[in-house]
């Protein structure tokens, strides 16, 4: 074992993912944003990632991951909070509760590696402010093909960056466009977020497209199309005599490394 090993270090670092539960907001009761609202205080996210991801994860707030140009450092999260899902979900009308369709994934992969057992953890925390989950998983085909059609309710589903840019994350999975392609699992169209992404696409100025995404992420904050679960980690190993050299997920960096 590597952290056995007193001649190798290990080293982690967050990678380009993210993992997240999507709201049909096309169908009730999650077409409400305050239901929306309400399951994601209703939603134990440091305890999933604790039990499911142990070291290989950190909980996400946000559709574009933290070492992302725009990803914004100071937008609020939903932290657990079981009465203001109560009082939010009273408010939207359901202090009797509800009864959905949670899909699971059938495929493991670094931003959900055990799919089965977050879905029957948030089945738990939804239970306890009375909404009745349903787990349910299809083949990995099937699967993506129902949510392309907008079958489920809400379903566990990520993603992994396919070339670093954060239009990948925050237009890809979230844009108006993508809701027929089947990437925006959410079925989200709001106006004022697709504008925001659009324009961030057509500005070369890397602070510019920064903060066009920084205001996005307060809409995609405000709305709750997602309950955003976790970042999965990349880890690499060094001798440990070793220093300066850094690893990101585009690459390596040697210009700085050296033997001590």
């Amino acid at each position: 074992m590597i952290k056995g090993n007193k001649d190798l270090a290990l080293h982690a670092i967050e990678a380009l993912n993210v993992g997240y539960l999507a709201f049909n907001t096309e169908k009730k009761p999650f077409d409400n944003v305050l239901v929306r609202q309400a399951l994601n205080y209703a939603t134990d996210k440091q305890a999933i990632v604790k039990a499911v991801f142990l070291d290989s994860g950190s909980v996400a707030k946000s559709p574009i991951p933290s070492t992302m140009l725009g990803y914004k450092k100071d937008l609020p999260d939903y932290d657990y909070d079981p009465q203001k899902a109560k009082a939010l979900l009273k408010q939207a009308g359901l202090e009797q509760g509800a009864e959905v369709t949670l899909w699971s994934m059938p495929v493991q992969r670094p931003y959900n590696p055990n799919s089965k057992r977050i879905a029957e953890m948030i089945q738990n925390d939804w239970a306890k402010v009375g909404v009745k989950a349903k787990i349910v998983s299809y083949e990995w085909g099937e699967y993506l093909a129902g949510m392309r059609k907008g079958e489920h309710d809400s379903a566990l589903y990520g993603w992994m960056s396919d070339n670093g840019d954060p239009d990948n994350f925050a237009g890809t999975l979230l844009s108006c466009d993508n809701i027929q392609t089947g990437s925006n699992a959410a079925r989200w169209c709001d106006k004022s977020y697709d504008a925001l992404v659009k324009k961030a696409l057509l500005v070369s100025d890397p602070q510019a497209r920064a903060k066009l995404y920084e205001q996005a992420q307060e809409i995609f904050y405000q709305q709750a199309p997602w309950i955003t679960l976790a970042t999965g980690k990349t880890f690499y190993a060094t001798r440990s005599n070793v220093s300066g050299y850094t690893v990101s997920m585009m690459g390596s960096d040697f210009s700085k490394a050296k033997l001590n």
